[in-house]
């Protein structure tokens, strides 16, 4: 009976961290969800920023040469 006792204890111990592990893990994905949601990754940057990509309409298929490469390079 003893033993049988023990093994509910120990049991119990398990179950009672792996339920608070549980929680742990998941109110620390909310807080961090959470903390992203307000991130805004499409603001318009600030300071002296530089546009990096000009798309000009020469007739020129360059998107075709750029496709090429990506083949030929294995990407």
């Amino acid at each position: 009976m003893v033993s049988f006792c023990k093994a509910v204890y120990h049991t119990l111990k398990v179950l009672i961290l792996f339920i608070a592990s549980t929680l742990l893990f998941y109110y620390g994905m909310m807080w961090i969800h959470e903390e992203y949601q307000s991130y805004h990754r499409y603001d318009k940057p600030k300071g002296a920023a530089v546009k990096v990509f000009n798309s000009e309409e020469t007739g020129n298929p360059e998107w075709l040469d750029r496709l090429l490469l990506f083949y030929m390079s294995g990407e």
